[in-house]
């Protein structure tokens, strides 16, 4: 069994807004369509859609080795096996996500300055608990309780944006990258999923992510345009690092090993993943992955004001062209 819980210190200050004039439209009727689009696990999901684990949960080319020669050697039932592993282990990374999100987005509640700031993220309180809800509960009636620990990129940069005091470091890596990141992942499964049931999660998830990315948007600008300079650079490098974190090093070793995958075999799909991610043979579906959020995430910076010439190369070491503008994106890096 693994754990379950763990303790991060905290210190912030609360900030008792006793101004209820709104200061901020485009705010408030982002909290009117988050009371407008509510919707509720229990009732708005039927459960009793079967999920046949034997045609798989994922598509076959989200799975890490795919197309390789040593996956092309598996049977049949092994690559059966591995497909519904990887899309648990996967799944399980979101669902701690979601969770760290509930928790960084209750710290909002008191930090945020304004009352249009503060109704908005109450609601996102709301919503990111849903999205444990309907994750966990996936993972434990349709995937016999398959529900993995947390990778360490995870633990880490919720970890931080946890016991971080300012809210603009937790806003830019909550709603800045990681709703971005989840944003262009739960389209790619609501479109791509093998599983009827995860394509209709994915989508009603979606209905919420979407408004999460624009309060960083409609509340980061004015905040950043008033930085001092340390302020400044400590972001920049946040986002950069909250990026790299997200990005990069979530390899699902766990999923392989409970296959019965060895060390070597391992190692030679882990190369696999990055050599092929560096060619114009990646599945079709993940370079558009790759393409929407690496061009949302430059888009999202400079709309927010935070995409400086130190951004940019710190961009540019992702191998995230810090210019992309949806047409094309570099492959550089390796697939999430």
């Amino acid at each position: 069994m693994f754990e379950t819980e763990h303790q991060v210190q905290s210190e912030f200050e609360t900030i008792y807004q006793r101004d209820y004039s709104v200061h901020a439209p485009d705010m408030r009727r982002l909290y009117e369509n988050a009371k407008r689009d509510q919707w509720n696990v229990s009732k708005d999901i039927d459960w009793s859609t079967p999920v046949d684990l034997e045609k798989g949960i994922f598509a076959e080319g989200m799975i890490d080795g795919y197309g390789s020669p040593l996956y092309e050697k598996l049977d049949d039932k092994t690559k059966r096996e591995l497909n519904i592993e990887f899309s648990c282990w996967r799944l399980s990374q979101l669902l701690h996500g979601e969770e760290g999100a509930m928790l960084a987005c209750s710290q909002l509640v008191d930090m945020v300055p304004t009352n249009d700031a503060k109704f908005f993220q109450t609601t996102q309180v709301v919503d990111e608990a849903r999205h444990a809800e309907v994750l966990s509960r996936y993972l434990a009636e349709k995937c016999d309780g398959r529900i993995y620990p947390m990778s360490k990129n995870i633990k880490h940069l919720f970890d931080y944006l946890l016991g971080q005091g300012k809210w603009f470091i937790k806003t830019a890596g909550l709603q800045l990258v990681a709703e971005t990141f989840a944003v262009g992942l739960f389209r790619m499964l609501a479109e791509t999923s093998q599983d009827p049931l995860l394509k209709t999660i994915s989508k009603k998830i979606l209905l919420d992510e979407s408004r999460h990315m624009g309060f960083s948007v409609i509340g980061l600008p004015d905040m950043i345009a008033s930085l001092s300079p340390s302020d400044f650079a400590e972001l920049e490098d946040f986002t950069a690092e909250a990026c790299r974190l997200v990005l990069r090093g979530q390899f699902p070793r766990p999923a392989f090993e409970k296959v019965g995958f060895n060390q070597t075999e391992i190692d030679e799909i882990q190369r696999y993943r990055v050599e092929n991610a560096k060619s114009n043979d990646y599945i079709y579906f993940r370079q558009i992955f790759r393409r929407e959020m690496y061009t949302q995430v430059v888009s999202n910076m400079k709309k927010v004001g935070l995409m400086s010439e130190r951004t940019k190369e710190n961009l540019r070491k992702l191998g995230i062209d810090p210019n992309i503008d949806g047409r094309a994106a570099t492959l550089e890096q390796q697939p999430a």
